[in-house]
């Protein structure tokens, strides 16, 4: 009598295939930094990526991003691996989009922002996150309805040729405008919420966490706050605000973990996480985490800056923390972390900027970055709070 096999419930993941475009504003060797972040990307999706596609272009093409033949190239490929979905490292039109399915159907054909706000959508957990996110999909799908619909065959001009088509997607720009309308008023009226709760915590210094997704900054608010929070080796991993009362010596301040910025972040989620966003704004002291060990940090340190300014935090007063410093290689020139943090000091400590190099993980360093943080929230309780200096 044979022996029954166990039954396999993996789920199987699905495959995909990368395309970045390399033209005169992106060069190549950024377009492939870009793309091994696409593939992290991926990987936080839970799909997993079996190749990449690289074409060089002027400019994108108007009708299939990459051109017919690099289109024919990748779509022989993909029947041929049985592949599941096409990732775009960047954002398609409507029409891109419907042409590609066109020449390669049966396959997901996602763009970037679409992924990473999937992503979004899986890492939401609260109702407040959920319907931040919602309003952020919606708004992303909105533009493209009319070339996303395949059945709409009757759509030309003349007598006769008006069908049921045009009516079917007015009601469905209608239905997805009444929604967004809908999710905005919710997210007012949370969002006001938020504003109270802000409002009523009290005469407290705070100070946020901000940097690039995925350099430890969940970590170290445990480390610091000495209150677990949840971390994880993932892009996105943190998308709800935590915000924890911490005391240094006898000063008590808020500190806050805000949702990591990346390379080209869809619009439409800068908007939709505005309150989010806000507890940065409202802060007094900005904890810029770096993950140092990270080929490109400085690339991440800039894109960080630049959304900072777009929120409007530009001149707050700002520590760099430069984390992961345990990871620190140097396969070029064969130098110890101890020389390759030196030169960095040297390098961004001449602004006369705070600066902490640390291993967040480790807790390495963690005293003295408390030391530093009991000294900045103190000048900056004197400065706000001039009639509250019982505390020190």
């Amino acid at each position: 009598m044979s022996k029954r096999q166990p039954i396999d419930t993996a789920v199987k993941k699905e495959t995909c295939v990368l395309i970045g475009l390399a033209t005169q504003y992106q060069k190549r060797e950024q377009l492939e930094e870009y793309l091994e972040e696409l593939a992290f990307l991926v990987t936080t999706a839970d799909a997993v990526t079996k190749k990449t596609f690289i074409q060089s272009l002027t400019k994108p093409d108007v009708k299939t991003f990459i051109g017919s033949g690099k289109l024919q190239e990748v779509k022989k490929y993909v029947v041929a691996e049985c592949i599941d979905m096409i990732v775009f490292d960047d954002e398609l039109s409507g029409s891109q989009i419907k042409n590609i399915e066109k020449e390669i159907p049966e396959v997901k054909i996602i763009d970037r922002p679409n992924l990473i706000l999937d992503i979004f959508a899986q890492r939401a957990r609260t109702a407040h996150a959920k319907t931040q996110v919602e309003l952020a999909q919606y708004q992303y799908l909105l533009p493209r309805l009319t070339n996303m619909w395949t059945h709409l065959q009757k759509q030309k001009g003349g007598i006769g040729m008006k069908g049921p088509g045009e009516k079917e997607i007015e009601t469905d720009r209608r239905i997805i405008r009444d929604r967004i309308a809908l999710l905005k008023k919710d997210l007012a009226a949370i969002d006001k919420q938020m504003a109270t709760q802000r409002s009523n915590r009290g005469a407290l210094i705070r100070v946020a966490l901000v940097g690039y997704t995925n350099t430890g900054k969940s970590t170290l608010m445990t480390a610091i706050s000495k209150k677990s929070v949840f971390a994880e080796n993932k892009l996105f991993a943190t998308l709800d605000t935590t915000v924890r009362k911490v005391v240094v010596g006898n000063l008590p301040f808020l500190l806050s973990d805000t949702v990591g910025f990346i390379r080209k972040l869809p619009t439409q989620l800068i908007e939709s996480f505005k309150s989010t966003l806000d507890e940065t704004r409202e802060s007094d002291y900005l904890i810029h985490v770096i993950d140092v060990s990270h080929p490109q940090f400085e690339d991440q340190l800039e894109v960080v800056e630049r959304t900072l300014g777009e929120i409007g935090c530009e001149d707050k007063p700002t520590l760099l923390l430069f984390n992961k410093i345990d990871q620190l290689k140097d396969e070029e020139f064969e130098r110890s972390p101890a020389e390759l943090v030196a030169g960095l000091k040297e390098r961004f400590e001449k602004d006369g900027n705070d600066v902490v190099f640390m291993s967040a993980l480790n807790k390495a360093d963690v005293t003295s970055l408390r030391d530093l943080l009991y000294k900045r929230v103190k000048e900056l309780h004197i400065k706000t709070y001039p009639y509250n200096q019982f505390l020190y």
